[in-house]
């Protein structure tokens, strides 16, 4: 009797098992042939744990180029400091304007998975594209610098090939990045209890493997590269891209798959065009006369109808029918659906918020600028050991590493068990993001103010003039590496989570354009402060020699110009609507589970 006990439990074990395996998904996810994906042989940690290996091996090899580019350029190329920077910076902002291409691509035609395929070859082409030029540039002429003979400059064939593979490995990680973080959210399923929460963990995770990556290039590859072996570098670079590449192929048949939804812009010029037709017109009071399509996912890709949504009545009138309804319906551009009005609706209210992290952007950027110049004219030395400034971002790195864990062990249970199982939203994380982020400006001032107390003002070289320790800029990169837990990490899940269906990617998206738009807004801010501060007494709040100049003013300024920004975002974040969909657990059902589509790979 108990060896039949144990069999009969151990067939109803084998039972939930294989019905777990055969369970479908309920999120429209659906696999390479075009059926809705199945639970338990599909998606889930294991698809995501290689997307975020795959993004720290993708992080590693872009910062590998990134980290020292300046350095290149000056060094080898032989531009001047400016100059330098000035590519860098356009550099650094194309690779974000791609990212727009990447994610208009993803969503409208190619879908996510080979959105990524394609732009990860074109970033590894370029990589070794860079690391072949890289080694002809650096080959000296016989008889160079004997003599005095002067080096001959470099061919313009050699030139073309390092501007064109630089901005080759742009265009490969700016079409990559946003869609990377997308599809890793899509391996789980969110209208699942338990895989809904492993979503949101993704996105912190996702951005722990991001910096740990970049860990690796400011530590080991900028160390390499600053000594001259720039070739070595970007090789180590090419072969980190490559990994991570043959990683993401080899997780192909475990993949799930969103099928893309058409072009974004033609929908909502329809509803411009639409609602502007029937400016005259009236709304009717129930909102449930407005059109909408029935029993029909939206643009047939199993994207969730959205529930209408007061705000922005006069984009109603576009799902508003007139007395020749039956005839508009099959013309979009005269009478459209209540998804397709509140698709319009969550872009513009989205955007405000969006607005209001630039200026976070702009404190962040500080790291790879303000930051290190302010630490190169510290005590870098600890007996004959030189801490070269750029190495501090380190201990963002870290800080980041911690709070991460702090967060989603610690703090995230405490505040559900005092809010009765509601934890921070991500609009009260970027709000807290904002505030580490006023004290990190606050903690950067205040080591400015006591270093010029302990600097030579009347040096010549003031590489390391001042006798304060580098080391008391650890407190301002922690703090920032804090807020960007919870700015950046809050970033990634709001944008995601409220956008449409339709446009995942273009949420991403939104997270590396707003620090696109830091950098120049940062540069504009300098420009101004120098414009006004400097004159025939005073050499500006940031002079070349910052001993003569006040950049502790320039930080508090920062902090005064986050601490209104952050007023304007509390409005915001308090106008602002959630999206509401429809829920999509009864249209599952009542298909069967079953969903057809075009194939995937």
């Amino acid at each position: 009797m108990e060896c039949l006990s144990i069999s009969r439990r151990y067939q109803g074990e084998g039972k939930m098992v294989n019905q777990q395996h055969q369970e479908r998904t309920l999120d429209g996810s659906v696999d390479r042939q075009g059926q809705t994906s199945l639970r338990g042989k599909s998606g889930n940690w294991i698809a995501a744990n290689l997307l975020l290996v795959n993004q720290g091996l993708a992080t590693l090899a872009f910062f590998g180029v990134g980290v020292n580019l300046v350095l290149f350029l000056t060094r080898v190329i032989g531009q001047d400091n400016a100059d330098a920077a000035n590519n860098v910076s356009k550099w650094t902002g194309t690779v974000y304007v791609f990212s727009l291409l990447g994610a208009f691509l993803s969503d409208s035609y190619w879908g996510r998975y080979k959105t990524c395929a394609i732009f990860q070859l074109i970033f590894v082409i370029g990589l070794a594209s860079l690391s072949l030029t890289s080694q002809m540039l650096l080959v000296k002429p016989d008889g160079c610098g004997k003599h005095g003979s002067p080096c001959s400059s470099h061919s313009s064939l050699q030139l073309a090939l390092f501007y064109m593979s630089i901005y080759l490995v742009a265009l490969g990680y700016g079409g990559y990045q946003p869609n990377i973080a997308t599809f890793g959210a899509d391996q789980f399923d969110e209208d699942h209890p338990k895989e809904s929460h492993s979503k949101v963990a993704f996105f912190s995770y996702f951005y722990l493997a991001l910096n740990l990556g970049s860990l690796f290039s400011n530590t080991i590859l900028g160390y390499f590269e600053d000594k001259g072996q720039w070739a070595l570098g970007f090789w180590a670079s090419a072969g980190s891209a490559i990994l991570g590449l043959l990683l993401f192929i080899s997780g192909t048949p475990r993949y799930r798959h969103f099928i893309p939804n058409g072009n974004p812009f033609a929908r909502f010029c329809q509803v411009v065009v639409s609602a502007s037709k029937k400016w005259s017109m009236k709304n009717p009071e129930n909102s449930d006369e407005l059109y909408e399509r029935e029993n029909e996912q939206v643009a047939n890709t199993g994207g969730r109808k959205m529930l209408h949504t007061d705000g922005f009545k006069f984009l109603d009138k576009a799902a508003v029918i007139t007395p020749k309804g039956s005839t508009n319906v099959q013309n979009p551009w005269l009478l459209c659906t209540v998804t397709q009005v509140e698709e319009v609706k969550c872009i513009l209210r989205l955007l405000p918020i969006w607005l209001c992290t630039i200026i976070y952007s702009v404190v962040f950027t500080q790291m790879a600028s303000l930051f290190v110049e302010q630490g190169a004219v510290m005590k870098t030395n600890i007996g004959d050991f030189h801490i070269p400034a750029a190495s501090m971002s380190s201990f963002d790195i870290l800080s980041v590493a911690s709070f991460i864990f702090f967060y989603r062990r610690v703090l995230d249970p405490l505040v559900a068990r005092f809010r009765k199982s509601r934890s921070l939203s991500e609009l009260e994380r970027m709000g807290i993001g904002l505030i580490i982020a006023i004290l990190s400006m606050v903690a950067a001032g205040l080591v400015e103010v006591f270093r010029l107390k302990y600097a030579d003002k009347d040096c010549t070289d003031c590489e390391g003039s001042s006798s304060l320790s580098i080391f008391w800029q650890v407190p301002q990169y922690v703090l920032v590496g804090a807020s960007e837990v919870f700015m950046y990490v809050g970033q990634l899940e709001f944008f995601n989570g409220q956008a449409p269906d339709g446009l995942k990617s273009f949420g991403s998206a939104l997270t590396m354009t707003s620090i696109s738009l830091g950098n120049y807004v940062s540069s504009f801010i300098v420009s101004i402060v120098m414009k006004i501060s400097t004159d025939d007494s005073m050499p500006g709040w940031i002079p070349g020699n910052l001993n003569k100049g006040h950049l502790d003013r320039f930080y508090f300024l920062l902090a005064a110009l986050t601490t209104a920004d952050f007023v304007v975002y509390v409005v915001c974040a308090r106008w602002y609507k959630y999206v509401k969909f429809e829920d999509r657990t009864r249209t599952d059902k009542s298909t069967g589970g079953e969903k057809n589509g075009d194939m995937i790979v």
